[in-house]
């Protein structure tokens, strides 16, 4: 029986200190090669779910257009936020952002400020500021919901304010954004000045007013939205000026983008006109047909620059 038990004994012993050793390093070893993978899948998702919330925002645009007629006019500049008690169009100072949300279900975002006198509603419309929506995020971009904001002419000032990741087609014609009239009154006088757009392309800018039959080279071959480049040292910070506006603003870089340059990735270097993306290789646009496509960041300059543009005459044939 002694030996019995001894003889037991001995056949189950533990790990010796070298099979440990080797055994954490094949552990180690199969970790490594399997985060890479994982990291991929989590990426795959994360751009999956970019392009479904860019397809959500093409379709809200290609209902307002049928709604209303027209595309959104996008606004009056960036001093200026949305105005809930002004309907659309040319005065309506907030942009796309603002004028689309009963049409992606956030119309109490829209009446916020409604039926108020001028001071309650600087204060709501100060509110409205702050509030993030997540729906204008992508989830690639480490980015926190909120940013160090600034004063508008009809809303009161904030510390912080939320952020898009997404900003519409404006064309490869740039122009620098004003900061729109002084006052209400200033921007319904016949006489104000606007800035001369007859010359922009695009098919959401600065008091645009866009009908699908004016996009000449086809809705599959036309950019309507996509994602916008960001400097990654502003992520978290005030400092890059097509990255520290409100999604409710009107007319701006924050807002909309142009194709007079190639897309980028996000960098350290601040190139505020740019579209592009968080996402490695590739960055997402939404066409004027209500796809979403994958445009690569080694797109063809002039290819780019035709996908801006609603009534270039290109022959480009189809987007790729």
């Amino acid at each position: 029986m002694t030996k019995s038990r001894l003889g037991k004994q001995s056949q189950n012993r533990g790990f010796t200190l070298v099979e440990l050793l080797v055994s954490l390093a094949v552990i180690g070893v199969l970790l490594a090669l399997l985060l890479p993978a994982v990291q991929a899948a989590r990426e795959t998702a994360r751009r999956m779910q970019c392009r479904n919330q860019l397809r959500q925002l093409g379709l809200a645009l290609h209902n307002h257009e049928s709604a209303y007629g027209a595309l959104p006019s996008n606004g009056w500049g960036w001093n200026w936020v949305g105005e809930p008690d002004r309907g659309v169009g040319l005065k309506q100072p907030g942009g796309w952002i603002y004028q689309i949300l009963p049409l992606i279900e956030r119309n109490d975002l829209r009446q916020i400020g409604a039926g108020l006198p001028d001071t309650d509603r600087r204060i709501a419309l100060g509110d409205l500021n702050q509030q993030n929506i997540p729906l204008l995020r992508c989830p690639t971009r480490p980015a926190p919901d909120l940013s160090t904001g600034f004063g508008y002419i009809n809303a009161e000032t904030r510390k912080t304010i939320a952020r898009t990741d997404y900003a519409t087609n404006a064309g490869d014609f740039y122009y620098v954004d004003p900061g729109g009239p002084s006052s209400l009154q200033e921007g319904d006088d016949k006489s104000f000045v606007w800035p001369d757009t007859s010359l922009v392309n695009g098919v959401c800018y600065m008091r645009s007013q866009v009908r699908w039959a004016e996009v000449l080279d086809g809705l599959s071959n036309t950019y309507l939205v996509g994602e916008k480049r960001v400097a990654t040292d502003r992520y978290a910070a005030h400092g890059d000026a097509g990255y520290d506006q409100s999604p409710f603003v009107g007319a701006d870089v924050d807002i909309h983008r142009w194709t007079e340059l190639p897309p980028y990735p996000d960098s350290a270097v601040a190139e505020r006109t740019r579209f592009g993306s968080a996402h490695l290789g590739a960055f997402n646009m939404g066409l004027c047909d209500g796809s979403v496509r994958q445009i690569s960041y080694s797109i063809d300059d002039k290819v780019f620059r035709q996908g801006g543009s609603r009534n270039g005459n290109e022959a480009n044939g189809e987007l790729p």
